[in-house]
């Protein structure tokens, strides 16, 4: 496991690379979004959370993306011209800049679009486990003892 003091945090290297106004504005649209569920049935939140739990974050929509120029050069490379290997050269190229510093190319474009990062369906997803209530059986300190608080706590989150 790569660690190193010199590379951004894994948690916010793609917002550091984001401008401060689509953050800003993926932020809002996820608020907007929580805020449209407030009165939401327990119902209605477990298949807004099954959905997100479906949703593609920057990293799987970079990792297809690149995949797929990858393999349109190998295949251009093998068939067309040996200059088309250049573009899988530097797909993997950008895709390692991406794994090291958080910025590449193609993602202005797609944060643009609205593609969030994990911690961000994240932060939507735990909101709406606390709407339907699944922290509210976890019991305070005086009521329980820790490993009781720590299963009740690891089952709201699994749940």
């Amino acid at each position: 496991m790569l660690n190193s003091r010199h590379l951004p945090p894994t948690i916010t290297r793609v917002a550091r690379h984001t401008s401060i106004d689509v953050n800003a504005q993926i932020r809002a649209r996820t608020d907007a979004a929580v805020a449209q569920m407030e009165r939401a049935s327990p119902a209605e939140l477990t298949q807004r959370i099954a959905l997100l739990d479906r949703e593609w974050d920057i990293e799987r929509v970079l990792q297809a993306n690149a995949a797929t120029l990858a393999l349109t050069g190998v295949l251009l490379g093998r068939r067309v011209h040996p200059r088309f290997l250049l573009l899988s050269a530097g797909v993997f190229g950008f895709l390692l800049q991406h794994a090291l510093q958080g910025w590449c190319p193609p993602l202005p474009v797609l944060r643009r679009l609205g593609v969030r990062t994990a911690a961000e369906i994240e932060r939507e997803r735990y909101a709406l486990k606390a709407l339907r209530g699944d922290f509210d059986e976890l019991p305070t300190p005086d009521q329980a003892d820790g490993g009781t608080r720590v299963r009740a706590a690891l089952r709201a989150v699994d749940a």
